[in-house]
């Protein structure tokens, strides 16, 4: 019989949280993602299933929004990736769907991205230092794609100048989370 268990995109059974000088640096592990994209010749519809299923509009190029129990993050032209609590919607794009149904193309992307929450009071300095974001005009709701590192990753501002989020495929876990904390120590 196999013994298997989950392991987070850092390869620990649980989430890692480092606190170094004011930045905490957390992997979030709580939180299911799927894709969304609006299928050829359904703008009309898929817009009024995702109103009523996100409970408002989609947020438009360089935003995002958080509801309850979904977030919703722009990530290019008729595409976003939403968000939901993982103890709640393990299954998320299997409910995406059955909401959306055939005005939108939907697939799983929990396991295939990291998500570090960056939070302190020299955030910014921390995000200056390692992308060409403008993190401090960032207003909360501001998503971004941008470049750490060589990685490509998706910013998102959670609260003007004092938390922000930063995900990347997960094969750039452990890349990610050393660029992330080699900046936070060179500031504390």
């Amino acid at each position: 019989m196999h013994d298997l268990g989950s392991l987070t995109p850092l390869g620990g059974k649980t989430s890692k949280t480092d606190q170094i000088g004011a930045i905490g640096i957390t992997e979030v592990t709580t939180t299911a993602l799927a894709s969304v994209s609006c299928r050829m010749g359904k703008a009309q519809a898929f817009a009024t299933a995702a109103t009523a299923l996100f409970g408002g509009p989609l947020p438009g190029p360089g935003q995002s929004t958080k509801g309850d129990p979904y977030g919703v993050i722009w990530t290019g032209p008729e595409q976003w990736f939403a968000e939901a609590p993982f103890d709640s919607h393990e299954d998320i794009a299997k409910t995406l769907k059955a909401g959306l149904g055939d005005t939108a193309s939907v697939t799983e992307q929990t396991d295939g991205w990291v998500r570090f929450d960056v939070s302190g009071a020299t955030v910014v300095d921390l995000l200056e230092r390692l992308c060409p974001v403008p993190a401090r005009q960032m207003q909360t709701g501001a998503a971004t794609r941008t470049v750490v590192e060589h990685m490509g990753c998706l910013v998102i501002c959670r609260a003007a100048g004092a938390q922000f989020s930063i995900l990347a495929p997960r094969s750039y876990a452990a890349s990610l989370h050393h660029a992330l904390v080699t900046a936070a120590r060179s500031i504390a």
